[in-house]
């Protein structure tokens, strides 16, 4: 799949793309775009707005999945109005955003977002007004809100195949940068030199890993050539939007691929920092692991099942936690305390890369907690435990790592009987373990005088329950 995802890293058939002055225009015999396939609401924007006398067209990913047979996942629109005028024109708008100014016209649960044509940014810092548009020293754009026409506006989008316009009135497209060439050609490119491009917004560099996945796409020669080079950009990004720019990449149902792309690209250092020393380190389990969690994932998605962050995360992190574990073990600290301890260390670290919020934080230390627990069974614990509301996502995250070659010694197992056992036999299943010190398969600390250990019967079953 990866060797497929990069295979237009050849050179390309044709020198790189100029961004056309006049677009090239496809009547409605020229492709397979309709008018009804879009949101009505995004459509009633685009025709009021022209009635209004401005410029309007459907853009960028919309237009792109529609020309794929994709159902889009939102409509966007882009105009000659600026975001004042827009508001004019609906009650039901509002303006949002500082960095890039943009509106959201509500209608019920259904958001159309609506831009207005952007320029490049002035060259000359002297000609920069700082209320509109900023970079820092890197070249990083920290607002952008200069306005311009459509012929700016389309040199100013990322990716040729996020460059088309689509009026729906006329039912034509207007492709200024070859987008309709690379969509046929399968490939994501980005519109101007890109390493420039990179570093006005190093998330350029992440979204042409999640189009390149989502669209099974190769990513054209020079598109990748800087990203390697220009990867540890991604830490001057602002945690809280990394935080958002993650969930695109794993939640999108093509996590599998992306992971392989990051870890290719050497994107992935940045984004979690811990878990690619780990990579590095042990790549055999740390690579099974965490793809075995995006497979999953994927699948999940692809059901229509609910998926939670928290696992996803507590996936991705958890390869750089054991040795972590042990060191505290090391200095005398017991286990439980040391999984604790250790877990606060590493998600705070990882907080300082990706905003992960507390909603997602506290789940993922209860879902490693249980791991610690989960093997604590004798009494009353494996009937307290199973009665935890972490229970589930704590075993099937003991699955997990045993799929990834951790050996549990049958816990995984134990467990899965033990849920499908009737009091009878979780009694029996739980006798078994006295044998075992706790079930921990570690020595106690102390005992009561006269609790000599029992030996098992001759022919009695593991603990596994074989």
């Amino acid at each position: 799949m990866l060797k497929k995802l990069f295979q237009s890293l050849r050179s390309p058939k044709r020198p790189t793309q100029h961004i056309r002055s006049t677009p090239e225009v496809l009547n409605s015999g020229q492709h397979s775009l309709q008018k009804g396939q879009f949101s009505r609401y995004a459509v009633n924007i685009v025709e009021r707005l022209q009635n209004a006398g401005y410029q309007a067209y459907l853009v960028g990913g919309c237009v792109r999945d529609m020309m794929l047979g994709i159902t889009p996942k939102d409509f966007d629109v882009a105009t000659s109005a600026t975001p004042e005028q827009v508001r004019a024109e609906f009650r039901n708008a509002r303006i949002i955003g500082r960095r890039f100014k943009l509106v959201h016209i509500h209608f019920g649960r259904e958001i159309i977002e609506v831009a207005t044509f952007r320029a490049n940014h002035p060259q000359n810092d002297e000609e920069e007004d700082s209320n509109q548009s900023s970079r820092n020293e890197s070249g990083r754009i920290l607002r952008d809100n200069v306005y311009g026409t459509l012929e700016e506006d389309a040199q100013r989008r990322d990716f040729t195949i996020n460059a088309l316009y689509y009026d729906p009135v006329s039912e034509r497209i207007l492709d200024y940068a070859n987008g309709v060439h690379d969509i046929r050609n399968h490939l994501i490119r980005l519109i101007g030199d890109p390493k420039q491009r990179y570093q006005e917004d190093p998330v350029r560099m992440l979204r042409a890993v999640r189009f390149a996945a989502k669209l099974n796409f190769g990513i054209e020669k020079h598109s990748a050539a800087p990203i390697r080079d220009l990867a540890p950009m991604l830490r001057e990004i602002p945690s809280a939007r990394l935080f958002e720019e993650v969930l695109k990449l794993f939640l999108s149902g093509h996590a599998a691929d992306t992971f392989e792309m990051l870890v290719d690209l050497q994107l992935f250092d940045p984004l979690f920092p811990a878990s690619a020393e780990a990579l590095e380190y042990n790549p055999t389990y740390t690579h099974t692991l965490i793809s075995e969690a995006l497979i999953n994932t994927d699948l999940r998605i692809k059901q229509n099942k609910p998926v939670t962050p928290a696992f996803l995360f507590a996936a991705l992190l958890w390869p750089a936690l054991p040795a972590r574990v042990l060191r505290l073990q090391e200095r005398g600290m017991p286990p439980i305390p040391a999984m604790q301890e250790a877990a606060h260390e590493l998600i705070a670290e990882q907080c300082q890369r990706i905003a992960i919020p507390k909603r997602f934080t506290m789940p993922i230390r209860e879902i490693w907690d249980m791991q610690e627990r989960l093997p604590r069974r004798s009494g009353k614990r494996a009937d307290l435990l199973l009665d935890n509301p972490r229970f589930r996502a704590g075993y099937d995250f003991l699955l997990l790592r045993e799929s990834a070659g951790e050996q549990t010694d049958g816990l995984g197992e134990w467990w899965t009987d033990y849920q499908d056992a009737n009091d009878s036999e979780r009694r029996d299943m739980i006798r078994d373990l006295s044998g075992k010190d706790d079930g921990t398969g570690a020595p106690r600390k102390r005992r009561r005088s006269g609790g000599a250990k029992r030996k098992r019967a001759a022919g009695a079953p593991s603990a596994t329950g074989e």
